[in-house]
C-alpha cells in the first residue's frame, strides 16, 4: 500500500524538470523558487500560468480556459461582481481597525449568525480559517481547563503552529505533542455506514481512555464534517452524533471545522454540522467567508466566550473589518438570490450519479462518494483489493489538467481525486467534466 502522502506532496509540480518547460513560465518558476524559497509548492506536471477568473473559470497566460472543479475559496464564483463591487466601494470609504464601530459588520454579524443553531450566537472575527482554528483551540483548553485534543488522522485546519500540532496532514515532520491523539476517519468505502459511525465513536472513547492513562485532561474533538482532508468521508446524514455524543459524554467541546463543507457547499444543508443534526460548541470558517477575501470567524455558544473572556483577551486588528464585512454580506446576498444552495444540492447529486454509471465497469475506479458540490473519486488498484493506486490518481489529475479540467486529489495515500468547484457550477460543466473523465478513463485502459 502506498506510504501517507502529506498535504503538499499531493500532486506536486517537480521543480526539477522545470527546464522542461516554456521559456515564460520556466521564468516564473526561477523567480519564484528566487523569492519564495524551497516551501512553495506548485500543482500538476505543468504549472498553471494564470491572469483572469470568471465563475467557473480560470484562464492561462497562453489563452487556454480552464474549468475549475478544484477551488473552494471563491465559493460564489472567481471574481463574482457583486463580490467585487462590495468591497471595491467599502475600501474606497473605510477600512479600519475593530476598535472602531461600525454597522456593517453587526449587519453581517447578524445575518451569518442566523444561519447557525440557536445556541450558537456569538462571532469572534479573524483574517484567516487558521486563525479561527487557533482560537477555538484556545477558548477550548480555557474552557475545560483540558490540552487534549482529538482528530482524525489525515485532517488539516491551519498552519499556526498549535493548529499545524493538529493537523496530521501537514508538512510538519515533528511528531505529534501528546497531547494530540489522532483518530482513523469514518473509512464509508471499506465499512458498511452504521460500523463507520459506531468505529469512529469507539476511537473516541478509546482515545479520551488514553488521555486519562497519561493523566492529560479531555478539552475537544474538531473535526471537518466531510473529512476533506482524509478523503472525502460525507456518510449518511447523522453518522457524525454518536462520537460527538462520546466527547459530550466525556465533558469535551465539539469543534466544527466549517472551512471545506460551510456555506452551503454540502447542499441540503447550510453548515456540514447540521447534515448530521448536531450542534457543535464551536464553529470555525475561513476565506469562503468572503469568496477569497481574507477573512475568518468563530461562530461559539455565549457561554463559553464568557468564560474565555474573564481570564483571556482576544483582538484581531483586522478581524471583521468593514470591507470583510462587505465582502461577506455579498456572498449571502449571492448564494440567496442565485440559489446557490440549492445548485449545490441537484448538481451535485446528478453530477455524481453520472459517475457512478460512467465508472461502473472501470475497476481502478473504487468509490464514488460525496454531498452538495464535495465529490470524491477512490482510485485503488482493483475493486476486489480496494488498494488505493495514489499513481494512477495523479496521472488521472494531470491527464484532466491536459483536458482544461482542473481538480486535486486527497486522503491519507494520495488516491483520491477531489472536486469541489464554485457553487456556480452547472449541469453544463458537469457534463464537461464528465466527458472529459470518460475520455481520461478510457486512456487509462
Amino acid at each position: 500500500m502506498d506510504a501517507t502522502r502529506k498535504i503538499l506532496e499531493l500532486n506536486a509540480f517537480d521543480m526539477g524538470t522545470a527546464d522542461q518547460l516554456d521559456p515564460a513560465v520556466q521564468s516564473l518558476v526561477k523567480r519564484r523558487r528566487q523569492t519564495f524559497g524551497p516551501t512553495s509548492m506548485l500543482f500538476y506536471e505543468r504549472p498553471l500560468n494564470l491572469v483572469k477568473g470568471e465563475g467557473v473559470w480560470l484562464y492561462d497566460a497562453d489563452g487556454s480556459r480552464y474549468l475549475d472543479a478544484y477551488n473552494n475559496v471563491p465559493s460564489v464564483g472567481h471574481c463574482h461582481p457583486r463580490v467585487v463591487e462590495a468591497v471595491s466601494k467599502q475600501i474606497a470609504t473605510l477600512n479600519v481597525h475593530t476598535r472602531y464601530l461600525y454597522d456593517n459588520i453587526y449587519a453581517y454579524a447578524e445575518r451569518l449568525l442566523a444561519t447557525m443553531p440557536d445556541a450558537v450566537s456569538n462571532i469572534v472575527f479573524t483574517c484567516t480559517g487558521s486563525e479561527s482554528a487557533d482560537l477555538a483551540l484556545r477558548i477550548a483548553r480555557v474552557v475545560t481547563g483540558g490540552t487534549g485534543f482529538i482528530v482524525t488522522e489525515n485532517a488539516y485546519h491551519g498552519n499556526t503552529s498549535a493548529v499545524t500540532e493538529i493537523s496530521p496532514s501537514s508538512a510538519s515532520p515533528e511528531p505529534r505533542p501528546p497531547y494530540v491523539f489522532p483518530v482513523p476517519a469514518p473509512d464509508t468505502y471499506r465499512l458498511p455506514a452504521g460500523e463507520a459511525a459506531r468505529r469512529l465513536k469507539e476511537a473516541v472513547r478509546a482515545a479520551i481512555a488514553r488521555m486519562h492513562e497519561k493523566n492529560i485532561r479531555f478539552a475537544g474533538f474538531i473535526a471537518d464534517s466531510i473529512f476533506s482532508s482524509d478523503g472525502v468521508f460525507p456518510g449518511e446524514s447523522g453518522f457524525l452524533s454518536e462520537a460527538v455524543g462520546a466527547v459530550r459524554d466525556a465533558g469535551g467541546l465539539y469543534i466544527a471545522d466549517e472551512v471545506q463543507p460551510g456555506f452551503g457547499r454540502i447542499g441540503e444543508k447550510m453548515w456540514g454540522f447540521d447534515r448530521h443534526d448536531v450542534v457543535p460548541d464551536m464553529v470555525v470558517m475561513g476565506k469562503p467567508m468572503g469568496n477569497g477575501f481574507p477573512m475568518g470567524g468563530v461562530a461559539v455558544k455565549p457561554a463559553l466566550l464568557t468564560k474565555f473572556g474573564s481570564s483571556s483577551g482576544y483582538f484581531n486588528t483586522f478581524g471583521g473589518n468593514p470591507v470583510a464585512a462587505a465582502a461577506g454580506l455579498a456572498v449571502l446576498d449571492v448564494l440567496e438570490s442565485e440559489g446557490l444552495q440549492m445548485n449545490a444540492f441537484e448538481i451535485g447529486a446528478y453530477f455524481r450519479s453520472e459517475l457512478r454509471i460512467l465508472s461502473s465497469s472501470r475497476n481502478q475506479v473504487g468509490d464514488v462518494r460525496g454531498a452538495g458540490l464535495y465529490t470524491g473519486v477512490e482510485i485503488v488498484k482493483d475493486r476486489t483489493s480496494r488498494e488505493p493506486d495514489r499513481g494512477a490518481a495523479e496521472a488521472m489529475v494531470n491527464a484532466l489538467r491536459q483536458r482544461n479540467i482542473l481538480i486535486g486529489t486527497a486522503g491519507k495515500h494520495g488516491n483520491v481525486l477531489k472536486i469541489r468547484p464554485p457553487l456556480c457550477f452547472s449541469r453544463e460543466h458537469a457534463d464537461m467534466f464528465l466527458d472529459a473523465f470518460s475520455d481520461v478513463l478510457a486512456s487509462a485502459e
